[in-house]
């Protein structure tokens, strides 16, 4: 490997050094909030560096990986996600989990980071299955951190298994690949690809289809959603956010470059194959989430329902909808943590406020709080002057443009469903109930760090929805 070769991959690099540094200084000293510092500078110098590299020509490391716009725009999009969780976190492990060990938390957050940001910059499938290994068994021990609490137990074995199953469809898809093109590069697909016929031609669209299947458990997609709502519960809010944000936004980003760059939009059954999820998680998802009283459980199937949007645009194949993709991903991505953010925050000390009586009454104790929810509640049903809005309308535009009129009729039926739910929230929060402010009802100590990181969301998702023009521009440069 080159000096321009490590130059160019330097955002990981950092990340990778920065979890040495950090073990080596949990080995020497335990404190909490200095293993918190050390993670937040290391995101903030790897983000930096990344910013510094957009303008850069785009730059390939044989044919595993490309590092160009696009995949630098992710990255860092997906650092700043994991600098607004490591905030949460401090403050969900201050409370929940005072006298234990905390500091190994933030290495097991860097490395996930750091698979996803790989994944993203990945144009080989053994790339991406490295890279989405060292998510996923990351996440395992993330999920299941708060060991003496039942149901995170419960919930990182529940993940263990279902994440093993996925992992052997895509490992399964990728061997059906190779045996009918003998490539593994996404390029060298495209080459190949385009002059098959018969029983090779069908080989490959039943691999790509094994691999769609592998990709839907980590996306959560119907029909194969069934761990996300007992997952999101049982992992702490940071976590949950964690995998809702970056897991997911690192597996949206492999999904787009796979399919741009080995052009399977050429194969109708493999579209179909999407249409038809796509429809089913729109629907599923939102009307799921209508029959929860727990914001978590709601917020996972919210969140099923978001992908199936998301899926509208992918469906709408290159330009406009790659463009749509991008814009909605990022906007999702401030929007989702914004909401479990504000769950940490009015969080007790003796447990997290999950059910939706936690919030009855809330902006009469806690008007702050309870307008930057309602912001974050807003933006994720799509309201006019939130970033929520301009995200679908840009999804819709593309679904429009593409002919997919079916889709783009869920989109909008869908939404109006969803519309219900997150209203549910605010109208509790509307109630004067004195006597019902909280999960145990013990008084809000939120921290000022988690007080900043959710007012800056909330202006950025405010500001995006007002002029959304300066990201529109730069997601179209990509």
């Amino acid at each position: 490997m080159s000096a321009e070769d490590i130059r160019s991959l330097l955002p990981m690099v950092i990340l990778a050094g920065g979890i040495l540094l950090t073990l080596i200084l949990v080995a020497l000293k335990r404190n909490h909030k200095l293993a918190f510092i050390t993670t937040a500078l290391i995101i903030l110098a790897a983000i930096a560096v990344a910013l510094l590299q957009l303008d850069e020509k785009p730059h390939a490391i044989g044919a595993i990986i490309i590092i160009d716009r696009f995949g630098l725009y992710y990255q860092i999009i997906l650092l700043s996600a994991t600098l607004a969780i490591s905030i949460f976190s401090y403050i969900s492990l201050q409370r929940l989990f005072p006298d234990k060990r905390k500091e190994e938390y933030y290495l097991l957050l860097m490395l996930a980071t750091l698979g996803s940001c790989m994944m993203v910059v990945s144009t080989h499938f053994i790339s991406f299955f490295v890279s989405i290994e060292i998510l996923t068994i990351s996440l395992y021990t993330l999920i299941s951190y708060y060991r003496e609490q039942v149901k995170a137990i419960e919930a990182g074995l529940k993940y263990l298994v279902l994440a093993a199953m996925s992992s052997a469809f895509l490992l399964f898809g990728m061997a059906l690949i190779f045996a009918a093109s003998g490539e593994m590069s996404f390029s060298g697909l495209f080459a190949i690809t385009a002059a098959m016929s018969g029983s090779a031609t069908i080989m490959l669209v039943t691999g790509t289809g094994l691999m769609i299947v592998g990709i839907g458990f980590k996306l959560a997609l119907v029909p194969f959603h069934m761990w996300a709502p007992d997952v999101y519960e049982g992992a702490s809010s940071p976590v949950s956010a964690f995998i809702a944000t970056v897991s997911k936004g690192g597996v949206v980003a492999f999904l787009l470059h796979f399919f741009m760059m080995a052009d399977l939009y050429r194969y109708p059954k493999v579209m179909l194959m999407f249409m038809v999820i796509a429809v089913l998680s729109m629907l599923m998802g939102n009307l799921l989430a209508l029959m929860q009283n727990n914001v978590k459980r709601m917020l996972a199937y919210s969140s099923i329902a978001h992908l199936g949007y998301l899926l509208v645009a992918f469906i709408a194949g290159k330009g406009m909808g790659v463009q749509a993709a991008t814009f909605y991903i990022t906007v999702y991505v401030i929007t989702i943590i914004g909401a479990f953010g504000i769950i940490t925050v009015i969080s007790s000390s003796d447990s997290e406020a999950t059910d939706i009586g936690a919030y009855k009454g809330l902006f009469w104790k806690r008007p702050f709080l309870a307008a930057l929810f309602t912001i974050f509640l807003l933006s994720l049903a799509g309201i006019p002057l939130t970033a929520g809005f301009i995200g679908k309308y840009f999804l819709l535009t593309a679904g429009l443009g593409s002919a997919q009129w079916l889709l783009a009729f869920v989109l909008v039926a869908s939404s109006v469903i969803g519309l219900f739910y997150y209203l549910r929230v605010i109208v509790a929060m509307m109630k004067q109930e004195e006597d019902n402010l909280s999960a145990s009802n013990s008084p809000l100590v939120a921290s000022i760090g988690g007080i900043i990181a959710l007012t800056l969301l909330a202006l950025l998702i405010i500001g995006l929805g007002v002029y959304p023009g300066w990201l529109i521009d730069i997601v179209k440069s990509l």
